[in-house]
């Protein structure tokens, strides 16, 4: 049996997330789009919620092209609304077609979605060496700056305890403990 980090469940859905893609660096715009959006989706839930209806949630949103959710109307948004694979929540619905809007905003910018993201752990993933979950954080730093600029440049549901979660989720920051078979390999 391996070891993992505490807050794994016995679901496959979360082992698999857990084993495959939780902390494993991402430098893809679209995936760092997606996973951004995704955790502001979380808010107030459990992420195993959104991770049930992740598939929902890349067919209602286009795979996450942002250049596509930048066009929704508020039709389109009163149809996601109906959507029952996807967390109806007006404000988070709205949210990411802003967000999408920001995110092109950004990119031509700064040529990259994941050039302007990792500037915030100097282009590195941070490794931390928790010896059990209750050390690990829910914000940090790095986090709150993000949050910042992220705010500054359009986005919402991007406070720092969501911004920490997604650089968590994205490799920014190695947060499996120590004991976590993940640890190393990542």
């Amino acid at each position: 049996m391996k070891n993992r980090c505490g807050w794994v469940t016995h679901d496959p859905l979360y082992l698999e997330y857990h084993d495959n893609e939780w902390g494993v660096p991402v430098h893809d715009d679209r995936l760092l789009f997606e996973f951004l959006i995704l955790e502001g989706a979380q808010a107030g839930l459990s992420w195993i919620t959104i991770l049930k209806k992740r598939i929902n949630y890349r067919k209602a949103f286009d795979n996450f092209n942002p250049e596509k959710i930048a066009k929704y109307n508020p039709g389109k948004t009163n149809r996601l609304l109906l959507n029952p694979g996807i967390i109806r929540n007006r404000l988070k619905i709205e949210s990411t077609v802003k967000n999408a809007k920001a995110f092109l905003a950004i990119k031509k910018k700064f040529n990259s979605f994941d050039n302007f993201l990792w500037q915030f752990v100097n282009h590195k993933p941070i490794i931390n060496r928790w010896e059990n979950n209750s050390e690990v954080p829910t914000t940090s730093p790095e986090a709150k700056k993000m949050s910042s600029a992220l705010k500054k440049l359009g986005f919402s549901f991007v406070g720092p305890t969501i911004c920490y979660s997604f650089m968590q989720a994205v490799g920014m920051f190695n947060d499996h403990i120590t004991s976590c078979f993940r640890h190393k390999e990542i």
